[in-house]
Parts: structure tokens; sequence; C-alpha cells
């Protein structure tokens, strides 16, 4: 059995205490043999630099995607190419840096691993059409691979279309970015496993993981707002998927996490 373990949404430090403090304990509570988190909003809040994602592997975190916020910090364009355990929405225009998919062996014997980081459209800037997109990537995998899929969009609707058009097709498609950790975690018709949002590992009296007189200044003013990461204690959001490694599919209903840190 392969035990993997998706984290939502990494905001800031604390985001990447979380992180520090709660994911040793998790991995070996469930014997954890891969962990995959949404990085794109862990330097500062906005976007990834190379400290940051040194630090986020240094603790225990195998492949870290991306989404919309992936190229705030341009420091970003002068290494993604370099690390290819950065994973930006593979759904960018032919040309963009890095890579959209990236693959490894997993297990015993050693099996294809891929995770696959795409960006919805609806509500969210231009991209690629990210069902056609996932064809695409989806083509150019052994049919034994077992993919994961970090979807990064806004709307719900969105997200269980791709899950229903991918059923039966890839283990998982788990949603991030809303930062807020949805309760409809469950096993598709097909078999594979989803859940329209992961949640975020970040500052939990926060909007989002910004400080909450900020955001509640720009709603009841409408003028610009300065957004920093709150402070505070910090909650670890994610969700466990326990995979068949010959089927390749998820043998039972993916289980959410929540931690906060004591």
């Amino acid at each position: 059995m392969l035990n993997i373990l998706f984290l939502g949404d990494i905001v800031g430090r604390p985001g990447r205490e979380a992180v520090q403090k709660l994911l040793p304990q998790i991995r070996q509570q469930y014997s954890i043999n891969y962990c995959i988190a949404n990085g794109e909003n862990a330097a500062h809040g906005t976007g990834l630099t190379r400290d940051v994602a040194d630090e986020l592997f240094s603790l225990g975190i195998d492949v870290i995607t991306g989404g919309n916020h992936i190229w705030d910090k341009k420091e970003i364009l002068s290494f993604i190419d370099d690390y290819p355990r950065v994973v930006r929405p593979y759904n960018y225009p032919p040309g963009a840096p890095g890579r959209g998919v990236f693959v490894t062996e997993l297990g015993m014997p050693p099996r294809p691993l891929a995770v696959i980081s795409l960006m919805g459209r609806v509500f969210m800037p231009p991209v690629d059409c990210p069902f056609r997109a996932v064809d695409c990537a989806l083509a150019e995998l052994p049919r034994d691979t077992t993919v994961l899929i970090d979807f990064h969009a806004e709307a719900t609707s969105e997200k269980l279309a791709l899950g229903f058009y991918l059923d039966g097709r890839v283990t998982a498609i788990v949603g991030t970015h809303t930062h807020v950790q949805t309760a409809d975690e469950r096993l598709l018709p097909k078999g594979t496993a989803y859940l329209s949002d992961v949640g975020m590992c970040g500052p939990h009296f926060s909007v989002l993981g910004i400080q909450v007189d900020a955001v509640v200044r720009r709603f009841t003013s409408g003028l610009p707002t300065k957004f920093d990461v709150a402070d505070g204690v910090g909650i670890l959001s994610g969700v466990v998927l326990r995979i068949d490694p010959v089927s390749r599919q998820v043998v039972s209903v993916p289980e959410r996490i929540q931690r906060l840190i004591p």
C-alpha cells in the first residue's frame, strides 16, 4: 500500500512552521510514503523563492505544485527549470518555463508515479484549457502510472467537471486555491478519488491566510489595502490517499486532516 499525503496551499512563514511542527507526526501516524504540497503562496504569502523551495523539501515535502501565483516572485524564473520537483500548471501556454508534470518511481517493485499541476479558467487568469491539456499530459505517460492531479481552481463546478472527466483515468484529483477545506471527499463511480479543495497550511485566525483587519477594511471601504500574512497559531490541512500500487486506485475514501499547532 502507498500512503500519499497532499497538503493544501502553504501560506507564508506560519504555513511553513505548521508543516515543520506537524508533518513529522502525521508522516509517522499514517506511514506516509510521499508528500505533495501546493507552494505557490509559501514565500511571504505569494510566490515561491529558491530558499523557500529548499526549506520545504528539507521539511519532507517531495513535490511542490503551483497555481496562479507561481510567478509572483520573479526569482522563480531563474531556478524553476533546474527544480523538476517544482511543478507549475501544465496548461500555461507553450514556452512557459518549468514543467507541468513530475514523474518518479515509488513502491516495491518501483512503479511510475506522476504529479500533474493544472489551473482552472473560471474566475482565474487566462490559461489554456485544462481538459484538453490534461489529455495531452496523460498521453505521454506509461499506462501503468499512478497519476495524482492538483487542480488549482476557483469554481467547484469546474473542479467537479474535471473530476468526472478524468474518472477512471487518474488515481486522484485534489483541488487547491480557495484555502478552505471542503467536506466532499469521495470515490467517483469509476474509482478516481476526489476532493474539491484540500484547504490551507497557514495562520488559523485569518482570512485565507491574510490579516483579518486588512481584509475587512478592503470590503468595507472599497479602497486598496495592503495584504500581509496573519500571525498566530498555525493550521495544517491535508488529505491522505491510500493507494493500491498494482491497481493504482485509492482503496478507501480519502481522509481529510486538519491539525492546529499545539
